[in-house]
């Protein structure tokens, strides 16, 4: 098992190239070698709904994508990262039908957080209400009938395939073990999925309590412990929260570049982009888009609320496509009050598909302090899949294109595609970038990011303005030479 390195990684689904593991790989190999160091698979166990996040077991690889010698295959040659769901399970998960079918006298009857019991009063109050942090409307709970004919009500933060667990059950605390033992078995890093919503707590938000936050984090990382599995916790909120967490020692999501890069990019302003990477934390890795989108709420304190909104409605403009098409853009219930949540598009239709401008965001997040991240159709320079919103109706589908090994092969021919790429192979192999970084303005929407190990550098020179970019490398005591230009 290759372990975690400071190289590029891919986000994908198992199917999402050219349909299974198998052609996953063969995809690597044929069109993008060189290109990635690490792979962060999305859910590919069984699973009955949200694309793989309501995972039934997390026993075998399901069938449709191949099995365990394919990712441990794959783990040959690239660090992996999979994902477990700290925060629920699948309703059609054994331990789940088990409870439904043996009521009170089943194992796992406390591993799910039962709505009225939860609540001192047996119903939340009208300001209990209020201080929760609501992905849905109604609130987070779901009736079910068990088999004795009682009906129950069931924490339910996310999706109707999902029920919430608690980690401080034992029987939840054993499927933990079980289940977090085994794969990391065959991965390098484990991603702790909608981590911050596994602490409830009456009279709070029920989203990163503290101090619970930390309790649960032990619980999850006590089965990894004896791997030396990297963990790195999934919270999208205010980019306050993941310095919390890497202040603390953990790796973090830096989900605050991709809205401070768009508004670089749309105003020619590089202040807010220049002090984010002075501060942000270094033991990161970076995103500009994953298969839910791009995060809003991640950026508040660093963009003030007007630069937000002027963010978000040129991102609206430029893809006016999508009005007409699926449900309405999401939005959380937080400090009583309903805030936009993300943007359901991909980066480069958020750009209006200007080649020059995506293409300096990603290679600037090549040069950004941590270990970059880029989703699959991302990499490719994949617009809006209006088709798929239609046909699954879920308004992230739009990102969440299928490719066949035919428009693989067509996208990187693209000379914006073939340039990343080359970025990307000079990222994985130079080493100054395991050196000090060292950022400055240079004028106007000009910005240069320089890395240095001591025995080489290699520069960034990128105008927000006219979004051109030019890399340039050296070894000490040699005069820079020019590696990359847009």
């Amino acid at each position: 098992m290759k372990p975690v390195v400071n190289q590029a990684m891919l986000i994908t689904y198992a199917d999402s190239l050219g349909g299974n593991l198998m052609r996953l790989r063969a995809a690597l190999d044929t069109h993008l070698p060189g290109a990635f160091g690490g792979l962060h698979i999305l859910p590919f166990f069984r699973s009955s709904g949200d694309r793989g996040f309501a995972v039934i077991d997390y026993d075998d690889v399901d069938p449709a994508f191949g099995d365990w010698s394919d990712i441990d295959a794959l783990g040959k040659d690239y660090f992996l990262m999979a994902d477990f769901m700290l925060n629920h399970a699948s309703i059609r998960s054994r331990e789940f039908l088990d409870y439904m079918a043996r009521g009170d006298d089943s194992t796992y009857r406390s591993m799910f957080i039962d709505w009225d019991e939860f609540w001192p009063e047996g119903e939340p109050s009208d300001e209990d209400m209020e201080l929760l942090y609501r992905r849905k409307p109604g609130g987070p709970v779901k009736e079910f009938t068990r088999a004795d004919g009682r009906s129950v009500r069931i924490w339910n933060t996310f999706f109707d395939e999902q029920v919430d667990i608690d980690p401080y059950d034992p029987a939840t605390q054993a499927y933990y073990e079980r289940n977090l033992s085994r794969l990391a078995q065959h991965v390098a890093a484990i991603r702790f999925d909608a981590f911050a919503y596994a602490t409830k707590r009456p009279g709070t938000s029920c989203f990163f309590v503290e101090p619970d936050v930390w309790e649960v984090l032990e619980i999850g990382l006590k089965p990894l412990k004896p791997y030396g599995t990297v963990m790195l916790p999934e919270i999208h909120e205010n980019y306050r929260t993941q310095m919390k967490m890497s202040r603390k020692g953990h790796w973090v999501y830096d989900f605050a570049l991709p809205m401070l890069t768009l508004h670089a990019l749309f105003t020619g302003r590089t202040d807010h982009l220049i002090h984010w990477l002075e501060i942000c934390p270094r033991r990161q890795f970076t995103t500009l888009d994953t298969h839910d989108g791009i995060g809003v709420v991640d950026v508040a304190g660093l963009l003030s609320d007007e630069e937000i909104d002027l963010v978000s409605q040129r991102v609206d403009a430029n893809t006016a496509n999508l009005k007409g098409h699926g449900p309405a853009l999401p939005a959380i219930h937080r400090d009583g009050k309903k805030v936009r949540y993300q943007l359901m598009t991909t980066y480069y239709s958020a750009l209006g598909e200007d080649d020059a401008a995506f293409l300096l965001a990603r290679v600037f997040q090549l040069f950004v302090p941590g270990i970059p991240q880029l989703y699959y159709v991302g990499a490719l320079f994949g617009a809006n899949d209006i088709a798929a919103l239609d046909r699954v109706g879920d308004p992230r589908a739009a990102n969440r294109h299928d490719y066949s090994e035919a428009e693989i092969a067509q996208a990187v021919t693209r000379p914006a595609v073939q340039t990343l790429l080359a970025a990307l192979r000079l990222r994985n192999t130079f080493p100054a970038f395991n050196g000090h970084c060292y950022v400055s303005e240079q004028g106007q929407g000009r910005i240069s990011v320089k890395w240095d190990d001591g025995a080489c550098a290699v520069l960034l020179e990128a105008d927000f303005s006219d979004h051109s970019f030019v890399i340039k490398a050296r070894r000490r005591h040699e005069p820079w030479r020019q590696v990359l230009v847009s």
